[in-house]
């Protein structure tokens, strides 16, 4: 199996205080946690690219920490979730999907209620592409309040033959959400959606 060779990591934090309305009693946070890799099935078609997902599991787990650490620490007060990858232009899309089991467990083991299912999104770019990861609610996805998205990029990465990994969390869902639908104290947290 390849090893997991990491470049660089970045971690953004957002705080957002209003929206141009009243401020809420908490300002919410997101935060996102990227690691540059190599991506070891650049540059030619491999068969079998399962088993790096295992190799994966490892920095899935950092970057799940490398939030929470951003978000102040507290694994329960994280709300929302999501994950994502930009491909090197060498590589393909599959090769962004290879993060969809490390990354989204990941989140799930490191934080207290998480039955949804973690919202991603990936593509093919070249250095400085920037990406709109998508988040719901940790718990029950028809939460409408945290469907939010979380923009993220690096400047000089993914170099062709790299992938940008990422994960988001955030502790709130939208300042000034106001549309209805279910809301996270109505959440029965008994399939994942509702």
């Amino acid at each position: 199996m390849p090893e997991v060779k990491v470049r660089k990591t970045l971690v953004q934090v957002e705080t957002i205080f209003h929206e141009g309305g009243p401020a809420p009693e908490a300002p919410q946070k997101r935060a996102a946690a990227i690691a540059v890799i190599e991506n070891p099935y650049a540059g030619g078609y491999v068969e079998d690219i399962q088993p790096f997902m295992k190799d994966l599991e490892p920095l899935g787990a950092e970057m799940a920490e490398m939030c929470i650490d951003a978000l102040g620490g507290d694994a329960s007060a994280v709300e929302g979730y999501g994950k994502g990858a930009i491909v090197g232009v060498n590589g393909e899309i599959e090769h962004g999907a290879l993060w969809h089991v490390p990354g989204g467990y990941a989140m799930r083991d490191a934080i207290a209620e998480s039955m949804a299912i973690v919202p991603s999104t990936k593509k093919v770019g070249a250095a400085g592409t920037r990406l709109d990861v998508p988040v719901t609610h940790t718990n029950a996805s028809y939460v409408r309040t945290h469907y939010d998205a979380v923009e993220v990029g690096v400047p000089d990465a993914p170099r062709p033959n790299e992938i940008a990994l990422v994960l988001v969390m955030t502790t709130a869902g939208r300042i000034h959400a106001r549309i209805g639908g279910l809301t996270k104290d109505q959440v029965k947290g008994e399939d994942g959606l509702r």
